[in-house]
Order: structure tokens, then C-alpha cells, then sequence
């Protein structure tokens, strides 16, 4: 009986943080990084959109009720999509069958660049694109669009992801949103069959026969033309879906020229929008911390406009290097992301600081987690930053779980 007690005594005392660390990814001894700072930091003190966020991923997570709706959104670090795809891939792991669909993707290959590594896009016919750099169309919450005006045209959307392992999800798909514009309609080939959808504001609604991993897209009418601005997968289950809008070489004020921003992001419906915009606004001669911090204020009022009640989480920019040397704005754009987050009640979570701060990339790099260029990670740079921003959001959902 005494030794019961004891038992009972010792798995009481380390029960907390059993609860704490039980889905952590394990992290491989980084001597140059400070491991201590992989932690969400809320500058402006308790956030309750971001515990109504956490307490809505407890209650899927332990009852398998309700639909939790994640947006990741930045430039080529989100766009090569192996960051958030490790985040996805752990976050669907809290608990068996919580895959609530793919979620938002587009056909980066019309667009002549690289597709996210979570799934394959193609294309035929003739294509034009436009990028909210220099937006040359009306776009959305992708920040991309593609036009044709051949009705020949299809792009295609394949669910199984570039890297294929066994025990990765396989996404099918019930229903399909297309989001776009213009005088051809959009259709939905599936083998010899062709559906029809219903237009809705700008975009087709579809509800397929039965689930799919392959998705094509075609057009009927002419002549005419056809804008596309994004693609949602969804299926009848409810659960998790995790999505992400990557445009190369975006910064802060590149969204804001997205005129249809607010209006797809309605279709998306994001509980939780986790903000990695940045590492390209540090790319000029000088960097304006004021204007850095008004023009996300923009955006999260166009979030807002979409969701009242959106959580927020900012991930600062990694260090890297500029003219050949670490880029000298690093530090200041942490603290700029700190007031952000503070006057948002969003979370922060400091990537500069863990990773070394001010020149730090160089270690990075020396280990294989960085590319040569000092800016970009490499595939296994883009894992580690997932299962650490996975950690850290776990050290916060412990203290709201059941």
C-alpha cells in the first residue's frame, strides 16, 4: 500500500508536465540557438481571443466537435510550404481522424512558380499571372491570381503531397469553392463526368459525386475570360484544417494592394491567423518601423473585417544577412513585432531571439538549417521551424486543456 502510495504521489507531481510535453517534437541539441525563448509571448498580457482559439482546438481535440480554421500567411518562406506543413501534419496528430480538409490552395504552376510541398498543381493552355507586388488584376486573399481566355484551359490540384510518406494524411475532398471572376464559367472534370456548380458573389460552388484527392478545373463559354484567385477543398467532416498563402518576395504592403482580401477570407473563415510577413520589408536601404507597424495594423482590421474574433499569432523574421553581412534591421523589426503584438492581443513568438539574434544565420547555415544566401532555410531548416512553433503553441494549449 505504501508503495502505491508513492506511485501515486510521483506520477501526481509530474502529471502538469506530462500534460505540457506529451505531444512535443523532439529537437535536436542546437548549441547555437536559444532554446529557452521557443516559448508564444502575449506583450499586451492575457489574450482572450487566443484562449477562445486554444479552448475551441481543446474541445475538437478531446470530443472530435466543431471546426478549427488555421491561415498562415507570408513570402517564401510560406510559400515553399514545408513550414507549415510540419505544423500541419503535428497539429493533426493531437488526436485520430480531426482532418477537416485541405483548405485554401491555388495553382502556383499557371502561375510559372513553385506549388507549397503539401500538394502538386498543374496546368494546360495559355495562362497569365500577377502578383500583389504589382498586381496587374483584382486579387484576393492568396495574393495571386491567374487569367485565360482559353476555354481549352485547365489547372489541376493534386492532393498528395510532392514528399509522399506512408504515414502522411491522404486529403480528399467533397466540395470544391472556386474563387474568381469574369465571363467563362468554371467547371469541375472528373474522368469523363463535367459538374456543374452554382455561382456565388465571386466564386462557383461545387458538390462532387463522391471524394476526391484530384481536382481539375475547366471553363465553358465563349469567348471570354476567366480570373482565378484561389481554390477551397473542404469535406462534410468536421475538424482541422490547416492553410497557407505564400507569395515570393511579399511584404507588409504587398496584401494591402489585395483588393479582394476581406471578401475571400470570408469563404476561409480562419480562427487563428498566424502572421510571417516581414523578412522582405527588411530587404531596402532603410526600415520604417512606423510604416511596418501601420501597414500590419491594415491588416488586421481587414482580418477582423472578416472575423472579429480572429487570434493572431506574429512570428518575427529570422536573422539574415544583406549586402554580405547580417542585415542590421533584424533587431529592429523584433521589437516592432513585440508592439504589434502587444497592441493586437496576439501572440509573439520570437524566432529572432531564439535563433541566436544578430547574426546568428551564419550558425544556421554551418548546421544545415540555412541556405548560403542567409536568408532562406533549408527543407530540414523549414522542419525544425515548424516543430518548434508546434512546441510552443503546445506549451499554451496545456494551460487552457482539460
Amino acid at each position: 500500500m505504501k508503495r502505491f502510495l508513492l506511485l501515486l504521489a510521483f506520477f501526481a507531481a509530474f502529471w502538469p508536465l506530462d500534460a505540457q510535453v506529451r505531444h512535443h517534437r523532439r529537437i535536436p541539441p542546437l548549441s547555437f540557438a536559444r532554446l529557452e525563448k521557443n516559448a508564444l509571448q502575449f506583450p499586451g498580457g492575457e489574450s482572450p481571443d487566443f484562449n477562445t482559439f486554444l479552448r475551441k482546438l481543446d474541445t475538437l481535440v478531446t470530443t472530435g466537435r466543431g471546426d478549427v480554421r488555421i491561415l498562415h500567411i507570408g513570402g517564401s518562406h510560406v510559400q515553399g510550404g514545408n513550414w507549415t506543413n510540419t505544423l500541419r501534419k503535428n497539429l493533426l496528430t493531437l488526436s485520430y481522424g480531426i482532418d477537416g480538409g485541405r483548405g485554401l490552395v491555388f495553382p502556383y504552376s499557371a502561375a510559372g512558380t513553385n506549388t507549397p510541398m503539401g500538394y502538386q498543381s498543374s496546368y494546360s493552355g495559355t495562362w497569365t499571372s500577377s502578383r500583389c507586388l504589382k498586381p496587374e488584376t483584382v486579387m484576393g486573399v492568396t495574393g495571386m491570381t491567374v487569367t485565360t481566355a482559353d476555354t481549352a484551359a485547365t489547372v489541376s490540384l493534386d492532393l498528395l503531397p510532392q514528399e509522399r510518406r506512408m504515414w502522411d494524411v491522404r486529403y480528399t475532398v467533397r466540395s470544391v469553392d472556386v474563387m474568381g471572376y469574369g465571363d467563362l464559367e468554371p467547371i469541375v472534370i472528373m474522368g469523363r463526368d463535367t459538374v456543374r456548380g452554382r455561382a456565388d458573389d465571386e466564386r462557383w460552388h461545387f458538390d462532387l459525386p463522391h471524394y476526391a484527392d484530384y481536382i481539375r478545373i475547366g471553363f465553358l463559354g465563349f469567348p471570354g475570360r476567366y480570373t482565378l484567385k484561389g481554390v477551397y477543398l473542404d469535406n462534410p467532416a468536421t475538424g482541422l484544417t490547416v492553410s497557407e498563402v505564400g507569395v515570393n518576395g511579399a511584404a507588409t504592403s504587398s496584401f494591402l494592394k489585395c483588393e479582394d482580401f476581406v471578401r475571400d477570407l470570408k469563404l476561409v473563415k480562419p480562427d487563428l491567423v498566424i502572421f510571417s510577413i516581414g523578412i522582405n520589408d527588411l530587404q531596402g536601404s532603410e526600415f520604417d518601423a512606423r510604416r511596418f507597424i501601420s501597414n500590419y495594423g491594415k491588416l488586421i482590421q481587414m482580418v477582423r473585417h472578416a472575423n472579429p474574433h480572429c487570434a493572431f499569432l506574429f512570428t518575427s523574421c529570422n536573422d539574415s544577412w544583406k549586402n554580405g553581412r547580417s542585415n542590421p534591421f533584424g533587431a529592429r523589426a523584433q521589437q516592432a513585432f513585440e508592439e504589434i503584438a502587444a497592441g493586437s492581443g496576439g501572440a509573439y513568438w520570437d524566432l529572432f531571439g531564439l535563433m541566436g539574434g544578430s547574426g546568428s544565420m551564419d550558425a544556421w547555415v554551418n548546421a544545415g538549417y540555412g541556405r548560403p544566401d542567409h536568408v532562406h532555410f533549408t527543407p530540414e531548416g523549414y522542419t525544425l521551424l515548424g516543430n518548434l512553433l508546434f512546441n510552443a503553441l503546445m506549451d499554451a494549449y496545456a494551460r487552457v486543456a482539460r
